[in-house]
């Protein structure tokens, strides 16, 4: 290794050589095809900084002073296949021995001030490339074949330090690709590090940049910090930096209003709570890092500003902030180009997550637990953990009685789904059978006969098909033409 890796503690060296060593041979043979034309190869970025920190490396991405049609030269009859996807951006991508690998010629990246595309223009040394990449953990390099370890731009202490700093200018990194100011904020979330004071204050100063960049762009970098182990620190972060009022605009507002309960010095508070404790149960209930849930959590209380209201003796209610939230919630996912699924499911849990406080002391007759469950559909369980999660009150007594309630409506929920398969409740009659049973041919007299026996089914549980006709003749005898 170089100098430069005089720095690296002995376990740090081992996690280099062992990234290196997982693809050995291949980063031998292709190391030395690209050092035999003449050209340089590196292993760069993300790989080299996880690696240092012990996280397992997925993915390898490799940079070169090679052009794409010269990479392309270099890599045909070796590689077992050659894709050019990315090749206008620089990059190509091969397969080898069942390993996917991905080389990019050095490269400067800018925007233009009101282009939301950038300009790509190649570099000719490694330094050229690495001072362009977005922070310096991420500026780090091992050469191919030889191994050595390139840190022009003090990569190594700031890991050591959990500091995110910029190898130029903030302001420059910044300007060239404003998502990197959101990138800078879910490195906070995902790998707990601090923001160097210059680049906190180029983010407060340039955080209007941000609309710039396509919605698709923030979107990805919005998913991978609310499913970072702390999107908490995450939000945080972009409220206090102000990058909020470019991509969530509704959460900094929510800072303005008092929880009508006095429990938080703020809605907000409240809601960053409320997506702790959501987190904290989908670990304990054995789920994955979940988008929705964790969208929902952190959205559930957005529509409390709209509709605020002070009534006689100082109270503050929000009555039906949950209808508004929810209508707010799809407007902004939609604005972000979230997908028709994710944008339908975290909105129907906005609406939804003030359903169970009706529930008082368990006086819900069947029928009413039959809509709970039903209205929730597929996400039962995220409603479950979303409104649990709710539940931020520091009276413990009050929490306790929360907790019993909720424990109760869950047990009838699971004994109602045994006996009746509440996920798949239908009416007892199907369509065809409705106009047999009517004598009707297909029209709308069908639909709201099937809304009525499903009204019905909800309310009394099933029945068999001798009954359901016979409250279905009884009905159109009141409400048929």
């Amino acid at each position: 290794m170089t100098t430069a890796a005089m720095g690296l503690t002995n376990q740090q060296q081992v996690a280099i050589s062992g990234m290196v060593d997982s693809i050995d041979t291949i980063a031998e043979e292709l190391g030395e095809r690209f050092a035999a034309g003449g050209h340089e190869l590196a292993i760069v970025g993300g790989p080299v900084r996880d690696a240092l920190l012990g996280r397992e490396v997925h993915d390898l991405d490799l940079t070169t002073d090679a052009v794409p049609q010269r990479i392309i030269e270099l890599i045909e009859g070796w590689a077992d296949a050659v894709w050019t996807v990315g090749i206008e951006f620089g990059t190509v991508g091969l397969r080898k021995n069942g390993l996917q690998l991905e080389i990019t010629t050095y490269r400067s990246e800018s925007y233009q001030p009101k282009s939301r595309k950038p300009e790509v223009n190649y570099g000719t040394s490694l330094e050229e490339d690495l001072v362009r990449r977005d922070f310096t953990v991420n500026a780090m390099a091992v050469h191919l074949p030889s191994r050595e370890f390139a840190d022009p731009f003090g990569g190594l202490a700031d890991l050591d330090a959990r500091r995110l700093r910029t190898p130029g200018r903030p302001e420059d990194s910044f300007s060239d690709d404003p998502l990197r100011m959101m990138r800078a904020v879910r490195f906070a979330a995902q790998l707990g590090f601090t923001l160097a004071a210059e680049v906190g204050a180029a983010i407060t100063d340039m955080s209007g940049r941000l609309e710039i960049v396509s919605a698709e762009r923030v979107r990805d970098e919005l998913s991978k910090l609310m499913l970072s182990p702390d999107p908490r620190t995450g939000v945080e972060r972009m409220v206090e930096l102000g990058l909020a009022d470019h991509v969530l605009p509704e959460v900094p507002r929510m800072r303005l209003e008092i929880d009508e309960h006095h429990r938080h010095k703020d809605v907000y508070e409240h809601s960053l709570t409320v997506l702790d404790q959501a987190i904290d149960l989908e670990d304990k209930r054995g789920h994955q890092p979940d988008l929705v849930l964790r969208l929902a959590a952190l959205l559930h209380d957005i529509g409390k500003p709209k509709t605020r209201s002070f009534e006689s003796g100082g109270r503050v209610t929000f009555h039906h902030h949950e209808v508004v939230g929810a209508s707010m919630t799809r407007s902004r996912l939609g604005k972000l180009r979230f997908s028709k699924d994710v944008i339908a499911d975290v909105s129907t849990l906005v609406a939804l997550h003030l359903r169970f406080h009706g529930y008082g002391k368990g006086e819900w007759t069947d029928s009413a637990v039959r809509r709970y469950a039903r209205d929730a559909g597929h996400l039962l369980e995220r409603l479950h953990i979303l409104t649990r999660a709710d539940c931020t009150t520091r009276n413990r007594r009050k929490a306790a009685a929360l907790a019993r309630a909720y424990d109760d409506i869950e047990h009838r929920i699971r004994r109602l789904a045994e006996e009746e398969e509440l996920n798949r409740i239908r009416p007892d009659l199907d369509g065809n059978e409705i106009q047999q049973v009517l004598g009707i041919d297909p029209g709308p007299m069908v639909g709201k006969a099937w809304r009525y026996l499903l009204e019905l089914r909800l309310e009394n549980g099933p029945m068999d098909k001798e009954a359901a006709a016979a409250e279905l003749r009884r009905w159109a005898e009141e409400h048929g033409d």
